[in-house]
């Protein structure tokens, strides 16, 4: 019984979101502790991997950078599928409002940033840092705080989440992806239409699945674009259809397969090599700076006004619908919840300034990003918790109209 009750622990959002608290709790307090020297040093320390003729080396930062993180958008890939194919995405109708409101999401915070460029000097490339929403935390605080809320906000913060996720994709490929190798990307394009033909014509095994991902992110690292990419775009081609034989989908078992591992490694280890900031000798100047201000205040300011915005547009001119059953003020926390940016934003921070960890600009980086989204988190859970008692929900509004995605995970 205790098995059973941690098993359906971990599988909550919750639970993947305490993960990546603590990684990144963890990650600060051995930066500020004697350990500091060794941690930083085992981040920039260079580690080879070689299978017969091929080698790779790569620092431990990169590794989880382009490597682990590969999961974490290949899972993200598979999920954007499933909603378009299955899923909220699937209408139209329901669609408009998020996307709306997803687009208000990458307006505001960039609007804010570049105008603090010109009225505190902040640099210019920082800007896409405060566009994007992180997933497992948003639904982690959403879950501990959301008793109550009509399921139809989750449903909305999901879809949201998800348009916002494409959109920092196309940010990368357009920004992040410069100096390209064209032949191993090439190669990397054949070998994913290569298994677009077979998913469709065959059952793929398992370990040929893991092959020729293997085979696609080589061929990314080599072409020298961002391994985030080609990760979406082999999720593409990972057949939905249930198989014959055994009447299960593929993609829902590769979901249900690698969601664990990401909540649970992947994004927590990520946390851990990216939160570490140092404040020894740190500086009122340094964590005040204008770098640290610009992006805190695009994920806090931004972000809430840039949701919440759209979303009361869209409906004031009847484009798209408020989520059915919730308040404006359970919108409003919704959209401050939405500049939560942590790992998808230090992920971006890390493309926009290339840099040692432990460099002036990447802590600046790491101290905007961890206010804003404490910020976002601490309002948006107070705002959420006073609107839930506020008004007592309809019983009708309490139940999903749609699958919800971790449903599907669990098929």
């Amino acid at each position: 019984m205790a098995r059973r009750l941690t098993l359906d622990l971990l599988k909550t959002e919750a639970a993947s979101g305490a993960a990546l608290g603590l990684a990144a709790l963890a990650a600060l307090a051995v930066a500020n502790s004697p350990w500091a020297p060794d941690y930083f040093a085992w981040l920039k320390s260079v580690h080879a991997l070689q299978i017969g003729p091929i080698r790779l080396e790569e620092t431990i930062s990169d590794w989880i950078k382009e490597g682990l993180m590969a999961i974490f958008f290949l899972v993200v890939g598979l999920e954007i599928k499933y909603e378009i194919l299955r899923g909220e995405l699937s209408d139209p109708r329901k669609l408009a409002t998020p996307v709306l409101a997803a687009l208000g999401g990458i307006v505001g915070p960039a609007a804010v940033y570049l105008a603090l460029t010109g009225l505190i000097g902040a640099p210019h490339e920082g800007w896409p840092i405060p566009l994007a929403t992180d997933i497992a935390f948003a639904l982690a605080v959403f879950g501990l705080v959301g008793r109550g809320l009509p399921s139809s906000l989750r449903v909305f913060l999901l879809t949201l989440a998800i348009v916002d996720d494409l959109g920092a994709i196309a940010l990368i490929a357009l920004l992040f992806s410069e100096g390209t190798n064209w032949t191993p990307l090439f190669w990397a394009i054949g070998a994913l239409a290569v298994g677009a033909v077979a998913a469709q014509r065959m059952r793929i095994a398992a370990p040929f699945w893991v092959l020729g991902f293997g085979l696609v992110w080589y061929l990314t690292v080599q072409s020298g674009l961002s391994t985030s990419l080609t990760a979406v775009a082999f999720a593409a081609i990972v057949p939905i259809r249930p198989r014959a034989e055994d009447g299960q989908s593929p993609l829902k078992e590769a979901m249900h397969d690698l969601h664990p591992w990401n909540a649970f490694l992947v994004l927590p280890l990520f946390a851990f090599a990216k939160a570490g900031v140092s404040f020894a000798g740190l500086s009122l100047e340094q964590a005040f700076a204008p770098l640290v201000i610009a992006i805190a205040l695009g994920l806090f300011l931004g972000k809430q006004a840039g949701v919440f915005g759209a979303a009361w547009l869209a409906s004031t001119l009847r484009i798209g619908a408020r989520p059915s059953g919730a308040t404006w003020m359970q919108v409003y926390g919704v959209s401050l919840l939405c500049g939560v940016g942590f790992t998808m934003s230090l992920f971006i921070g890390v493309l926009a300034f290339p840099g040692a960890v432990d460099s002036p600009v990447q802590i600046e980086v790491k101290l905007g990003v961890i206010a804003g989204s404490i910020l976002s988190a601490v309002a948006a859970a107070v705002v959420l918790a006073l609107a839930s008692r506020a008004r007592v929900v309809d019983p009708a509004a309490q139940e999903p109209d749609v699958e919800p995605l971790s449903a599907a995970r669990k098929d």
